[in-house]
């Protein structure tokens, strides 16, 4: 179960740092070729890696809890239970959808059949949400890693 945990932890980590750098690079608009192709990999990154990723951490993290009674009365993963449900839908609704949109959008304007002043609309929002992400993942990470004695829940 940790293995996997493990694993799902460093590909959701990857995947948003690997989004971040992208979004670095994405060329404006006008350059629409460049632009959709662009959009088209993130959306693939935030689909393919990104969220079965954000899923298996959670589900992971969900089952080790309630199979190990240590963890039960343990602060620290009550913290990251907490941040890790907040991550997951946060991903959804600010990374996951957002990316998917503006691939699907930006190719319906390579096309001709969108409009282009919607493009690019919500990058800096994007880039927000993944720093803000980044940092909470890294934090679970921490967490659980170092295993502070936070208070303990009764049993």
């Amino acid at each position: 179960m940790k293995f996997m945990h493990t694993m799902a932890a460093a590909g959701q980590l990857g995947s948003m740092a690997c989004l971040l750098v992208l979004l670095g690079f994405t060329p404006a608009p006008t350059s629409l070729p460049e632009y959709a192709l662009m959009r088209g990999a993130m959306g693939g990154i935030a689909t393919w890696i990104f969220l079965p990723s954000l899923g298996l951490v959670l589900v992971t993290g969900l089952l080790a809890i309630a199979l190990n009674r240590a963890y039960h009365s343990a602060g620290w993963a009550w913290v990251k239970l907490a941040t890790g449900v907040l991550i997951f839908e946060w991903g959804f609704t600010a990374i996951l959808g957002p990316m998917q949109e503006e691939a699907e959008l930006s190719a319906r304007v390579l096309v001709g059949g969108g409009d282009a002043a919607m493009l690019a609309a919500s990058l800096q929002a994007e880039r927000s949400s993944l720093w803000v992400l980044l940092i909470v993942a890294a934090a679970n990470v921490v967490l659980g890693v170092w295993r502070p004695r936070l208070t303990r829940m009764p049993d």
